[in-house]
């Protein structure tokens, strides 16, 4: 999967497997049973949650989200997505919303002063450095994605390896 040409910050990808779902929930089943060196699965339902052992994770390493749907008797359809750690992702969803706050409040104002005939100078800065912040955000979520495509790549070969068992 080449990251560096995909715009969103969590990566998909979909899956048709010639196997039926059950079969593949126990495969995932037997190795979350299985103490692995590197990984750790777990499982609720038809979800599949594969991490970084706790040991080798940093804070930009990725986990792996797995859904699985059964499409008919003898197929499996499995969503797979990528993602940050969930505190990381909150902390900057935070972040987005509390700029994004500033920028439309700033924008109330800057409304209120030119109808007043005001000043907007001050306004129209802030406006623009909440945009900045934006990219910059932006821009950072990219760079820890970049450190994290390492350990993505090991998430990606270890999930086909509990398929193909």
């Amino acid at each position: 999967m080449d990251t560096d040409k995909e715009i969103t910050l969590r990566l998909r990808f979909y899956l048709d497997i010639p196997e039926n779902s059950i079969q593949i929930l126990q495969k995932f089943k037997d190795h979350s049973l299985q103490k692995s060196d590197d990984f750790a699965v777990k499982k609720s339902g038809n979800h599949i949650w594969l991490d970084i052992i706790e040991s080798k994770r940093k804070y930009w390493s990725p986990h792996l989200h797995l859904e699985i749907e059964s499409k008919s008797e003898k197929e499996t359809h499995i969503r797979g997505l990528y993602g940050p750690d969930p505190t990381l992702w909150t902390f900057f969803m935070f972040l987005h919303f509390i700029i994004a706050g500033i920028f439309l409040v700033f924008c109330a104002i800057a409304y209120s002063d030119s109808v007043l005939k005001n000043p907007i100078t001050i306004d129209i800065v802030i406006m623009g450095l909440m945009t900045l912040l934006w990219f910059i955000l932006y821009y950072l979520a990219k760079s820890i994605r970049k450190k994290g495509h390492p350990q993505m790549n090991d998430l990606e070969k270890y999930f086909h390896t509990i398929l193909k068992s």
